[in-house]
This record gives structure tokens, sequence and C-alpha cells, in this order.
């Protein structure tokens, strides 16, 4: 029989962590509830490489730069593009989390993180590489498809086939799943900020007016759309969008709908939907079957544009729904893994 002072000991000596590392953001789980949820970004000084500030701090930041400080978002395409600014800021959403103060004895880190299907060896030695120099002493890697499914609420170990759809920042996972194993996926590295870009190149050419990536981020999430139509009721209002001219430099400002977003989008949507294609396409009939019956989850922020589960459906014929708290879906599968690790024989090391 276990002491129980001994193992609230060794819970208050040890955390398990649960972690979204996004493109855009990173979102930490620690015995079940969220205790993280920031940015993907960090700060540091221009000269000496040392952290300013890292995640919310750090995004006030952006674009808002001296010579003295840089801002890097150490992700692409949902991998790590900037192997030093990742370590930081794993270092550094840690600290957060897990107190700053200096501590006798270093709490022991056990940890799983999503990664991306389409990972290559290289990337995912980065991953290890930066969570292991943070200070994870028992690391996993679960596939991001995979653990959207299970945040989700999907049985991924049963026998019935099931499909997730997590358009995030940086890569859009498409998976089929089935008796604790993927069965057909696309990782595609087209998502959120590409959406974003599109925005920002549409003000440009069609208003002559240079925005800049958090500006057009905010029109993305007041106003987006993937339908030119939508019913009244779902109607956002115009935006007023104040920027530089293309031309002179001088302040200019445009009224902007949800139309124009459904427009300038709409070849970035229609590359996710052929993700989504070739993994309907691919896959052994029975697994479409039951596909056919329990439809298509979409999760990941890209997941929140409005009438996206209905262009998916009218496009392919298929049931699709955007899942609970679409957002949070893999920081949730990964809390879920986390707590049997032994259960989900899919988890790496």
């Amino acid at each position: 029989m276990s002491n129980p002072i001994i193992t609230q000991k060794m819970k208050f000596f040890s955390h398990e962590l649960a972690i979204d590392l996004g493109t855009a953001n990173t979102v930490i789980f620690k015995d079940g509830e969220i205790v993280l949820d920031e940015p993907s970004v960090v700060a540091v000084d221009a000269h000496t490489g040392a952290l300013v500030a890292v995640g919310a701090e750090a995004q006030l930041m952006e674009g808002k730069e001296h010579q003295g400080i840089i801002t890097v978002r150490p992700l692409l395409s949902g991998v790590i593009a900037d192997f030093d600014a990742a370590e930081n800021m794993i270092k550094g959403f840690i600290a957060k989390m897990t107190g700053k103060k200096r501590q006798f004895f270093a709490p022991k880190l056990k940890v799983v993180v999503g990664i991306s299907k389409g990972s290559t060896p290289v990337e995912i030695r980065a991953v290890r590489d930066s969570f292991q120099h943070a200070g994870a002493h028992d690391l996993f890697l679960i596939h991001e498809p995979m653990a959207s499914a299970l945040g989700v609420g999907i049985d991924v170990m049963a026998p019935v086939g099931n499909m997730i759809v997590d358009i995030g920042g940086g890569t859009t996972e498409i998976a089929a799943i089935s008796l604790g194993g993927i069965v057909e996926a696309q990782s595609i590295r087209i998502a959120g900020n590409q959406i974003t870009t599109d925005i920002m190149d549409y003000m440009a050419r069609q208003y002559n007016l240079r925005i800049g990536f958090k500006t057009a981020e905010q029109i993305k999430h007041k106003i987006g759309s993937v339908l030119l139509d939508l019913p009244p009721e779902e109607e956002p209002e115009p935006m007023l969008v104040q920027g530089r001219n293309v031309s002179t430099s001088h302040p200019i400002e445009a009224t902007v709908t949800y139309k124009d977003v459904a427009c300038c989008i709409d070849k970035t949507i229609a590359q996710i939907e052929n993700g989504i294609m070739k993994v309907l396409e691919t896959i052994p009939p029975e697994v479409y079957t039951d596909i056919i019956r329990n439809g298509i989850s979409l999760a990941g922020g890209g997941a929140l544009l409005r009438g996206i589960a209905k262009r998916f459906s009218d496009r392919m014929n298929l049931t699709f729904h955007v899942a609970e708290d679409p957002l949070k879906a893999v920081a949730r599968g990964t809390c879920t893994a986390i707590v049997d690790t032994d259960k989900y024989k899919f988890l790496m090391r």
C-alpha cells in the first residue's frame, strides 16, 4: 500500500505537462487544467541573445522592436525553424508554469508534446532536443492528428474509422484513424497563417492599404468566412481597417466585409479541400463507410471560420462538424494521453 505522504512529496517534485507546441500559440495542461495559453513568440537581446520576454509579453513587442531587441517566432509551418529560440521559449514557458524562483531540487518533468504528422526525422529530433535541453526528463511525442482526435472525444482505439481535420496556424493535419493508428494522412503546410497572409495581400491589392500581420489576424477573427453568402443572422458587422497607403505612405482606411475575406482566402481553402479528398480517395472502403456514418471532425483555429463545415459538406457530400472548443483539441488530446502513457502504444519516445 502506497504511503500518501510520500506520494504527495513525489508530486511536489514532479510535473506532468501536456503540451500543444503550435506555430501560433502554445497551450500547456497540468493536472487536467490549462496553466498556460500564450503566443509562440520570444523576444531576445539582439546583442547577447539573452531572453527578454516570452509569450504574450513578447507578442506586445512584435512590430515595435528597436535595434537592441528582436522578436522571433521559433516555429514555421508546424516545425521548429529556430532551435535556440524554441529552446528559450520552452524554458520560459516552463518557468512561468512551475514558478520562477530558484529551487534546490529541480522538478522532474514528464512531458507529452504534439508533432506534425509530416515532420521529418530532423524536425522530430529538434523537438526532442529542445524539450530535453529545457529539462524534460521523460518525453513522449504524439502525432497531432491523433492528439486532436483524442481531444475531440474520438475513441481512437476502437475498431471504427473516424476522420479528423485540424487546421492550425502552420499546418493542416488530416487523418483517418482506426484501431489506435493512423490509416491514412496528409499534413499540408497551408493553414491559418497562410489565410492571414492572403488577407494582407488582398488589402494591399484591392484597397491599396498596407496592414501588418496582427491587423490581418484581427480581420480573420472578427469577420472571417469561407462563404460569400451567409444567413443574415450569421453576418458579422463590416470592419473599419486603418493602415498605410501603399503608394503614398499616407494614412488610409477602408471598410471590409466578410465577403472580402471569403473571396481572398478561397484558393487556400480549396487546397485544404484537396488534402481532405486525397485521404478520402486512399482509405479502405470499410473505413470510408464508417466515416460516412460518423462524419468528419473539424478542429484547430481554422475550424472557427464562418461556414467552413457547410462549405466542406456541400463540396464533398459528407457531414462535417466543428468540435467543441476546437482551438484546444490537440492540447486536450496530449492531456488525455499523459494520464495513461502505457495504454496509448502510438506514443513515441
